[in-house]
C-alpha cells in the first residue's frame, strides 16, 4: 500500500493530520495538500501528477515535427540515405530550417520510425584513412545486380563496376555488364582516366580480373590487362588483404547505397541498358546533389573532388622490369601457354618435346625455355603481343634426325 493511501485512510479513520505526519515521517503541510486533493479529485489522488511542465516554449513546432517525418518517408521511399544527419542538411539548405542532430533523432524515435539494429563492431575499432588529394588513389570493385523480367519475376544477374576517387568519394565511373572481364576492367579504367586524368595509385580487392598475384601457382606471377596497364602509366597498384572487404570499405559502401536505391525504384531494369541508365541517373544524384556525412560540411563529392588540385602518376620512369618463372608441361600438340597481359598465349616448342616438363624464364616480352630435367634450352624468343600463337619457325613435319 502507498503512503499516499495510508495517510488519507489514517486521517479519514479519525486521526489527526499531526499524529499521521509524526506516524509517517511526512509533514502536516503535505497532509493538507492531500486531503484537499482527495476531498476534489477522489481515488485519483493516489496518483503523483506528472512533474513535466505545462507548456514548453523552446519546444519543436509541430510543423517542424512533420517537415522531419515527410523527409524522413520521402528519402526512406526514394532509396536513398534518411539519418538524421541527412535530414538536418536537407532542412538547412533546402527548407531554411536549422535542427541538431540529436533532436531530429528524437522526432524520429518518438512516432517509432527508427528501427532497432543489433551491436555491431564498434566504430573505433576501424583504422581510418583516405587520401589528402583528389586522384591520389582511386578504389574499384564490382557487384552483382538481378534483372526482372518483363512479366515480373526475377531474372538473370548483371554486374556492376565502380571506380571511386578515395579522397573525395566522387564516382568516376559506373557501368552495368554481363559479367565483369579483365578486359572490361581495363576499358572502364581508360575511360575514367581520359575523362578525368588517371589516378597515382589504385586500391582493389584480390579478384582475378584486377590481380593474379593470389591465383593458382600455375599462373601466378603474370600480370592482367589492368596490371599491364598500371605499369605502363607509372601508377602504384595496391590490393587489399584476401578477406579483409573493410580496406576496400568505400566503395563497398558506396556500392551498398546504390544497390538500395535501384532496388527502390518502381520500375525495375529488365536489360543491362535499362539498368546502365538508371545508374547514370543515380551517379549524377550520389555526385552533384546527395550531401556525404563523410565529407566536410556535408559537402557533395563534386564539391570535394574539384576543391582541390588533383594527384597523378609519378615521373619516375626507371626500369622496372617483369621477371617471373613459370613450371609447365609441354602439350601433345607440342606448345605451352602463357598469360600477358590479360591475354593467353601459346608459345610453340615441338612434339618433339610433348609431355616433356619445362622452365619459362620470362623477362617482360623476352622468354627462355628450358626442360626441367636436363637443363637444355628449347626455345629462345621475343613475344609478339600482336599474335596469339607464337611458331617455332621450323618447317612443319617431323624433325630432322
Amino acid at each position: 500500500m502507498s503512503k499516499r493511501r495510508l495517510v488519507i485512510t489514517a486521517v479519514l479513520a479519525g486521526q489527526s493530520q499531526s499524529e499521521a505526519a509524526r506516524t509517517y515521517g511526512v509533514s502536516q503541510g503535505w497532509i493538507s495538500k492531500l486531503m484537499a486533493r482527495h476531498k476534489l479529485e477522489g481515488e485519483a489522488v493516489f496518483e503523483p501528477r506528472s512533474r513535466a511542465p505545462k507548456t514548453r516554449p523552446q519546444a519543436t513546432p509541430d510543423t517542424v515535427v512533420e517537415h522531419v517525418l515527410a523527409l524522413r518517408k520521402e528519402l526512406s521511399d526514394a532509396g536513398l540515405d534518411a539519418g538524421a544527419d541527412t535530414i538536418a542538411w536537407h532542412l538547412e539548405h533546402h527548407h531554411a530550417t536549422r535542427l541538431s542532430k540529436a533532436t531530429i533523432h528524437r522526432i524520429l524515435s518518438r512516432h517509432g520510425t527508427v528501427n532497432p539494429e543489433p551491436r555491431k563492431r564498434p566504430r573505433s575499432s576501424y583504422i581510418r584513412f583516405a587520401a589528402e588529394q583528389p586522384n591520389e588513389t582511386w578504389q574499384s570493385d564490382f557487384t552483382h545486380y538481378r534483372l526482372t523480367t518483363p512479366d515480373g519475376r526475377p531474372g538473370r544477374d548483371a554486374e556492376i563496376i565502380t571506380w571511386l576517387d578515395d579522397h573525395s568519394r566522387y564516382v568516376v565511373h559506373a557501368s552495368a555488364h554481363r559479367a565483369i572481364t579483365a578486359q572490361i576492367v581495363l576499358s572502364t579504367f581508360r575511360q575514367a582516366g581520359d575523362l578525368h586524368g588517371y589516378p597515382a595509385r589504385t586500391l582493389t580487392d584480390n579478384g582475378l580480373v584486377y590481380t593474379v598475384r593470389l591465383s593458382s601457382h600455375k599462373y601466378r606471377g603474370g600480370r592482367t590487362a589492368l596490371e599491364k596497364e598500371l605499369r605502363r602509366l607509372n601508377i602504384v597498384q595496391k590490393n587489399g588483404k584476401p578477406s579483409s572487404p573493410t580496406t576496400q570499405g568505400k566503395v563497398e559502401r558506396f556500392q551498398q547505397t546504390m544497390k538500395k536505391w535501384l532496388t527502390a525504384q518502381r520500375v525495375q531494369p529488365t536489360t543491362v541498358s535499362e539498368l546502365h541508365a538508371l545508374l547514370e541517373a543515380f551517379i549524377d544524384y550520389y555526385n552533384h546533389r546527395r550531401p556525404h556525412r563523410a565529407l566536410p560540411h556535408r559537402a557533395t563529392p563534386a564539391t570535394a573532388y574539384q576543391a582541390r588540385p588533383k594527384a597523378f602518376p609519378s615521373a619516375d620512369r626507371s626500369r622496372d622490369t617483369h621477371d617471373r618463372v613459370r613450371h609447365d608441361r609441354v602439350s601433345t600438340a607440342g606448345t605451352i601457354t602463357l598469360r600477358h597481359g590479360g591475354t593467353l598465349y601459346k608459345i610453340g616448342i615441338g612434339k618433339t618435346y610433348a609431355r616433356t616438363y619445362v622452365l619459362a624464364l620470362i623477362q617482360d616480352l623476352d622468354i627462355r625455355i628450358i626442360n626441367a630435367a636436363t637443363g637444355e634450352i628449347l626455345r629462345e624468343l621475343t613475344l609478339n603481343p600482336n599474335v596469339v600463337y607464337q611458331p617455332t619457325g621450323r618447317p612443319p613435319g617431323p624433325a630432322r634426325k
